[in-house]
């Protein structure tokens, strides 16, 4: 008995041995090599050549290292942490504006209703030359807004030259905290219909939707559709508080593991829900990221809501941020996350790179299976979530690319909003025949050169053919294929018009009714917003779907 207790206390005392070993051998690692990079920093900024940034060159060691991790382990130097405040926050001192740079002139292409710069009277197609008497020639547009910002109170010049006055100017602006809101846009879309956007994940998230849904529940809603589409995510907690409005009290909702014991945490709903019977739609795509894929993830996996659109990001990593040194902060990747049915839809794995250093996605041999909760469908995890109707990604025409990147459409919905003081509410707004026309004079001499693909595909045959010396036999087919799609070129403004149409009105519409209006407006031509109301008024085809009855859905 004796020798098998000392057995054991021999045991206990190699394994705390070998422990304090291997945590020594670690200390130790870290502690030679921090000595080793502040002696070659120090001997570095000394004798090397020329003059160094030592600011610079540590940041640009410190940027290095942490890529080679993730990248969203991030070094929050102090002079950037109102940005990071205002991920998390939404809120940050300001004017209230969106601006844009092209041929390096500075435009302003919309003001936030009811802020500084709208009230400061400010429009969308105004030029900035001056900030503060600093000329903003040869500064990129990063540059320009942190000219802007600053403290709430303060006073802020700007010259400008307002369009449509001829006249340089400088107005003054005071400066206020801005903060963006998570649901900038929430109606009934039809008797029965409602309709939320949310477009981040900040403190107040889940306070602004829950508004949203109980303003709309007291207009008669009974089904909801939920925009989650380009929503990058944010809080954590704030992802969990709006799953918890559907579901019952007491539901995980997502669980985080990681090294250390305090990132070991389930997440459950914490209060009574606001309704666990209304049919949903969740609308996502490929930019829907992180606490977006909790909701979206979760509700698919508790067969809540039906999940409509393309396949989401797949991000499954969670950060915190760490106090260091003179105010700065690490941004650090402190787990994973998954949600109710067991997956992680991470869809990247940064900790396991190729012989390059490169991260993969995660192989499809290493795709694991999982069910849902309550119906037993079957779902994935490594890619992000994939929705149970499957949406085709809209594009737009190359006629429409290319006037939207020269400014075609932005200018001329500006000389369009001086030339009518008002129009009609955003969900009845549409441009004449003869406003179309117009539109088409008014590109009569302007330029927007563009290749369609067809002429890209083509140019790369004709140079194989040149190459393997077949083009001499068939060069006259080529010209004439040539001059077709030239001449078929040439009536794209025809072809592709109620397209064009669409993202003009939609631009229009924002110089009178803002952001709120450009969501409203979008929302009449939305594929997937009309296929979700078409799946909610068909209640068997709603629930055959979340019963795992039908097969992958797709629309159009």
């Amino acid at each position: 008995m004796k020798k098998f207790k000392l057995t054991i206390i021999a045991l206990s005392i190699g394994l705390v041995s070998f422990v304090s070993y291997g945590f020594s051998d670690y200390y130790f690692e870290v502690s030679k090599n921090l000595d080793i990079f502040s002696t070659l920093f120090k001997e570095l900024n000394t004798y090397y050549v020329d003059e160094t940034e030592p600011g610079e060159l540590m940041k640009t060691a410190i940027d290095e290292m942490l890529q080679s991790l993730d990248p969203y382990t991030n070094y929050i130097p102090e002079s950037q942490i109102e940005d990071y405040k205002f991920m998390t926050t939404g809120q940050y001192g300001g004017i209230g504006a969106l601006i844009h740079k092209y041929e390096d002139v500075v435009i302003i292409s919309e003001p936030y209703e009811g802020f500084p710069a709208f009230k400061a009277g400010l429009r969308a197609g105004d030029q900035i030359f001056e900030i503060d008497g600093k000329s903003v020639k040869g500064k990129n547009t990063s540059q320009i807004s942190d000219f802007l910002k600053g403290q709430a109170g303060t006073t802020v010049k700007i010259l400008v030259d307002p369009i449509g006055d001829g006249e340089n100017k400088t107005i003054e602006v005071v400066r206020e905290n801005i903060k963006v809101d998570d649901v900038p846009y929430y109606a009934m879309l039809n008797d029965e219909v409602g309709y939320i956007k949310l477009i981040s994940f900040t403190q107040t998230a889940s306070q602004e939707y829950k508004k949203a849904f109980n303003e709309l529940k007291d207009k008669g809603m009974k089904k909801l559709v939920f925009d989650l589409r380009g929503n990058g995510g944010g809080l954590l907690m704030e992802a969990v508080k709006i799953v918890n409005s559907v579901v019952p009290k007491g539901s995980k909702i997502v669980e985080t593991k990681g090294k250390l014991e305090e990132w070991q945490s389930v997440y459950t709903a914490q209060e009574e829900p606001i309704d666990t019977e209304i049919p949903l739609v969740v609308l996502v795509d490929g930019n829907s990221a992180s606490a977006s894929e909790i909701v979206s993830g979760a509700l698919q996996d508790y067969d809540r809501a039906v999940i409509l659109g393309q396949q989401t990001f797949g991000k499954g990593l969670v950060q915190q941020t760490r106090p260091l040194s003179y105010n700065a902060q690490l941004k650090v990747t402190v787990a994973k996350y998954y949600i109710p049915s067991g997956r992680c839809i991470q869809k990247i794995d940064y900790f396991h790179k190729n012989k390059n250093g490169k991260a993969q996605n995660v192989p499809d041999s290493l795709i694991s299976s999982f069910k849902t909760l309550v119906n037993k469908r079957e779902v994935f995890d490594g890619k992000g979530i994939k929705p149970d109707v499957k949406m085709e990604q809209e594009t737009l025409s190359k006629i429409a690319t290319v006037l939207l990147q020269k400014h075609h459409i932005f200018n001329y919905a500006t000389e369009y909003r001086l030339a009518h003081d008002s129009i009609v509410d955003p969900l009845e707004f549409e441009l004449s025949e003869e406003e179309y026309i117009d539109f088409l004079k008014y590109l009569s001499d302007k330029s927007y050169e563009y290749s369609t693909r067809s002429e890209e595909l083509l140019k790369e045959v004709k140079e194989t053919a040149e190459n393997e010396e077949y083009y001499q036999r068939i060069d006259q087919q080529f010209r004439a294929l040539e001059e077709k799609i030239a001449a078929e070129k040439k009536d794209d403004l025809k072809h592709f018009k109620d397209e064009i149409k669409q993202v003009l009105e939609n631009e229009i519409v924002s110089r009178y009714y803002f952001q709120n209006g450009r969501i409203a407006q979008s929302l009449n031509e939305d594929p997937d917003v009309q296929k979700a109301i078409e799946i909610l008024k068909d209640e068997g085809r709603y629930h055959g779907i979340l019963a795992g009855k039908t097969p992958q859905q797709k629309g159009k």
